[in-house]
Parts: structure tokens; sequence; C-alpha cells
């Protein structure tokens, strides 16, 4: 949600953080601060800003100069949004900065104590505490007063700090929420994300949980909070700073909408045998005689991985022939669940990092349960606790709401659905039959988006309602929940899904002209079903917006989607929905890339 970054080498610190800042924009933020030193200037300076980096930059004096710094924009949990609340925060002294990702759970307690002690807190936020703390400490290393504080903190963190006393270094600590380092040529860098970093670097160290890092201009190193040294070796990435760019597109959505043809292809790409009607997934660590031991798959995700976890979980079901189902992961790990060895669990983050998803993980590991994860980030923390997994290859998504993402991620269902179906009961010509589907999906994906204008226009005759109904059966119905969750994030229209089947046990009551029904109808075996909920709802003089496989006779419109296999249409069918919740938000004027109330990756309960 909240993003850090840091530099300390020979460069003009500034304008390199608030480029940072601006590359982390899109995870959500209030507000923005940044704060600088060098070896040859005396204390801290620091600006901070309500809103966005814009304004924080405009604040920046043109002295503001020093090598080493640290910055940070803010999404809300503990005080208002306002320049006070906003980080880095400083103690009294004005000697130590901290940075902070995440909640301090104890903060109550440890304000109470220091406040006991005269210590006077400026801000409402919880962070604050670990500033007055560090400074408090009586170490002689800054390393050993971070850890000395951590101690006593309860709770998730992702921390940056700098001490006037000790300009030649940044400290750095995590648990619970991302810290990336990135290694350049005697100039070193740390991030909550490597958006923020692969401008300048490809060369990076994730952090892991309970790791701490020391930054030096011309080295680093690594150890537990404990004070034990750990191994860290850098890894390359494979996203380019262009990767980050738009394109020539207006929005980050539409660029990444229009990016799934390609990046479907790159799930794709180098896992088809057609030697076997199967698929190659060697990152799994799952090997035949394992898989067919899986009696019950349950996957696990948040928001847009939750939904592509319930489609995911149908397909297993179809092909595989596992019981599987998904749950959101911010329940699942709170309801005492039983976990059982027979059961393969899936964790599913666009990140990596989702916090919920990733404590569901950690429970799951410590209770001997064989855990998969489905991922977008290369090396976050998911994929790197899970016991094997696929990484789902859709490159940088910028834009809070996930749309190529989903796509791959539904894809990358398909593949592990196919691979568990051959190792169990799926036939060669089945096996054959899903292989031709999945490689018909990006020419079919690119079909779908020469309709943009004509979704465009109806997106315009729906910019009114202020509610809206999804429906669908079976494998519609998550694509139905999918699309409505797009259509509240972008556009902040009302909307609410429901299995057709239901329509007779409530949702009728809602039906009127002014409330639209998008409906989703494939044609396979309930299409007549489907085509029955339609009846219900014309019969009450609700308007229809299809979307199908052929014109649909009761819809007042029906987009077209082009025809796939059936266990693989949800995977189309959502496509025109996502164009549709895009320009529906534009005209409707909204702040599309960075939806109000919203974050990219949450890393905090």
């Amino acid at each position: 949600m909240c993003g850090i970054v840091g530099y300390i080498g020979k460069r003009d610190v500034a304008p390199l953080l608030l480029e940072g800042l601006q590359r982390l924009e899109y995870r959500g933020y209030d507000s923005a601060g940044i704060v600088v030193t060098s070896p040859k200037t005396a204390g801290l300076k620091m600006v901070k800003a309500k809103g966005r980096v814009r304004d924080l930059e405009a604040k920046v004096p043109a002295r503001f100069k020093g090598t080493t710094g640290i910055a940070h924009t803010r999404w809300a949990t503990h005080g208002a949004p306002s320049d006070v609340n906003a980080h880095p925060h400083l103690d009294a002294s004005g000697k130590v900065a901290v940075v902070h990702n995440g909640i301090i759970d104890n903060a109550a307690d440890l304000r109470r104590k220091l406040q006991a002690d005269g210590v006077e807190f400026l801000s409402e936020t919880d962070t604050e505490v670990l500033v007055h703390l560090i400074a408090r400490s009586q170490a002689e290393k800054l390393e050993d007063r971070v850890r000395e504080t951590l101690r006593v903190i309860e709770g998730t963190y992702g921390i940056a700090v700098l001490h006037a006393d000790f300009p030649d270094r940044i400290v750095v600590a995590r648990n619970g929420s991302p810290v990336v380092l990135g290694i350049g040529e005697k100039e070193m860098f740390v991030a909550s994300d490597i958006a923020a970093l692969v401008t300048h670097t490809r060369q990076i160290v994730t952090l892991d949980d309970g790791e701490m890092a020391t930054l030096k201009a011309d080295d680093f190193r690594t150890y537990t909070t404990e004070g034990t040294r750990t191994t860290a070796e850098p890894t390359t990435v494979e996203w380019e700073a262009a990767s980050y760019d738009m394109g020539g597109h207006e929005t980050y959505m539409h660029k990444e909408i229009h990016e799934q043809a390609d990046a479907v292809d790159r799930v794709l790409r180098g896992r088809i045998d057609d030697r076997f009607s199967t698929v190659h997934l060697g990152g799994l660590n799952l090997d035949a005689r394992e898989a067919r031991r899986i009696r019950r798959v349950k996957i696990l995700g948040c928001g847009t991985s939750y939904h592509a976890g319930m489609i995911g979980a149908q397909m297993i079901e179809e092909l595989a022939r596992i019981p599987a189902d998904a749950e959101p992961a911010s329940e699942f790990r709170y309801r005492n669940a039983v976990v059982d060895p027979d059961t393969l669990y899936i964790a599913v983050s666009q990140s990596g990092e989702t916090y919920d998803v990733l404590a569901a993980v950690q429970e799951l590991k410590r209770k001997g349960a064989r855990v998969l994860g489905i991922v977008n980030v290369v090396g976050s923390a998911i994929a790197r606790e899970a016991d094997g997994g696929i990484y789902v290859h859709a490159g940088p998504e910028v834009c809070v709401v996930s749309t190529k993402c989903f796509t791959n991620t539904t894809v990358a269902f398909a593949l592990l659905a196919l691979h568990l179906g051959r190792t169990r009961d799926l036939s060669v010509r089945d096996g054959k039959r899903i292989i031709e589907g999945l490689r018909k999906l990006p020419e079919q994906i690119s079909e779908i988006m020469k309709q943009e204008e004509e979704i465009e226009k109806l997106a315009k005759t729906y910019a009114d309602a202020r509610s809206m109904l999804f429906i669908g059966r079976v494998r519609g119905y998550p694509v139905a929940r999918e699309a409505s969750l797009k259509l509240k994030e972008v556009s902040y229209i009302h909307a609410e899904a429901y299995p057709a089947s239901e329509l007779k046990h409530g949702p009728l009551a809602l039906i009127e002209p002014a409330l639209p029904t998008v409906a989703i109808v494939p044609d396979d075996d309930l299409l007549e079903k489907n085509r029955a909920a339609m009846e219900e709802i014309k019969a009450r003089s609700g308007k229809i917006l299809a979307v199908a496989h052929q014109p649909q006779e009761k819809a007042d419109q029906t987009v077209l989607v082009p025809k796939n296999e059936d266990e693989l249409d949800p995977i189309l069918m959502g496509i025109p929905l996502q164009l549709l919740a895009y320009h529906t938000a534009l005209a409707l004027g909204r702040d599309i890339d960075k939806p109000r109330n919203l974050a990219k990756s949450v890393t905090v309960e």
C-alpha cells in the first residue's frame, strides 16, 4: 500500500527519490515526504505534503541537497491524511528519521509509556513510536538501536531509518511488509517495490521476514533481527523500466487491458507438451505420484485473486475431477480451519505480498500443509514461502484495478487443471482439446478488443446508473463477481453479483427499469437456464446487457465473445466487462489508475 524509496551514493538524492515515489504512485497513497542528508551536511532536512507527489515536489526547495535519503508515500491507517501525519517522522532532536509501511499493533501501549516518560508526540501515527524508541536507545551502533526497538514492536513493518550521527548508512528491516534492495555501482537503493528501482538497477535482494540490512554506498550486509549474518545473493529482475510506461495510452488500465493477448501468450510459452497432451510446470515441485494423492484443493486469495481462484476451482473439478473450492484468505486465516494432509492449498496474489494471503500461507506451513503459490512477482514473499507454484508472467501491472493479471491467473489455473487432469483420468483427446483452446486465447482476446468502440458507446448509456446487477450460473458466476468488482472499484457505481439461479430467492425484488442487469450467458449446457433468468428480468421491465456467444433475444444489447472450450470460456467472458468498467469510469471522470480509498498491494490487515 504505502511506498518506500531510499538511496545512498554520490548523486543528488532528492530527484532520485521523487522519481521513485512517482513510480510507486499506483500503490495508492494520500501524502508524501522526503528527508535527506550527507556526510558533508550537518543534520537532516525534511519536506512533507498532504496530497500527490507533485505537491511534495512543489514544496522541495532548490537548495535541498544530499547524497543519502529516504522518502515515502502514505496510505492513512492511524490519523487522517495531513502534512503532520505524513512520513518521514523525526524525533524531537531532529536526528532520527523513519519511514514505515505496516501497522504497529501495540503502538497505543508504547505511546502511553513514552508519554509517561515525557515524550511529546506530534502526529497521530503508530510509526512515531519507532522514531522515539530508536532515539532513546543507548546502543552504540545504529543497527543495534533499531534491533533493540524492534524487540518491543508487535505488528508488521517495512522500515528505513536515517540517523544524523550515522550519515554513511541506511538501516532497513522487514516483517510482513516488503523491502527490496537495489545493487548499483558504488550506490545502493531500497524500496518497497521493484518499480522504484528498475530505472537504475535490475540487481535486487529481497529481504525475508525477520531480516534487516545495512546499506552503505559501496556495500550492504544482511542479518536477522537477532544479529546473525545472512547470505543474500542478488537476482536479476526480468522487468525493464519501459514496462512501467504508458506506451501511448491515456491510462495504465487501458494499456493493461490491451496487453492481455501478449500477456496470455507469455504464460503459455514453453509450457505446452503436445506429445503427451499436457503441460510442463516444473516449478510446482509436485511429481505425478504426489499429484495423484491429492484428495481436495483449497484456493485462497483476496479480491480479484479470490475470483480467479473461483474460476480455477471449477476448472480443477471439471478437468482433474478433484473436489476444489476457493475462499477469501482473509476469512480462512481466522476461522481455525481443519488442515488436511491430503489437501493441496493454493495461494493466489498478484503482488505475492498480500498480507492476508501471506499470513494464511505461513499458518498452513506451520501446520504441515503443502502450499503452492500462483503469483506475478518473481521472488515475492508468497513465492518464497510456498513449496512450489506458477508465475503468471503478466508483466508489471500499475493500475490499482487488476485486469491482465486476473486473466493470466485464470490461464495459469487452466494449465494447472490440465496438468492435474492428465496425471489422473483426463483423456489424451480432452487434453488436446484444452490445449487447442488455450492456443486460441490470444487471438480471441484480440478479437474482443476490436469491439471497444461499441463497448464505449454502451458504457455511456450505463454511466447514469446508481446500481447494477451482475448474474451468471456456474462458470458464469465468478465472471459476474469479478465484473461487478471492477465496476465498483473504478467507476464507484454500486454493483452486486448473484448466481442467476438465486434470482427467485430475493434479488428479483430489486428489478426495475432503473436497475440494469449484466447477464453472463455462455453457450453451454446451461444456456436455456440463463435465458429463463433473462425472461424473469424482462417480465419485470428490467434492462439487460448480455455477454454471450450468440445474440440474445431477451437482452436489450449483447456483447459477443468468441466461443472457446466450455471450460475455458470464463477466461474470455470477463474481458469485455473490463472495457465496460473502464469506459464507464472514463465517462464519469474518475481517477481510473488510482481509485479513491484503494491501494494496489494490500500489505496491511
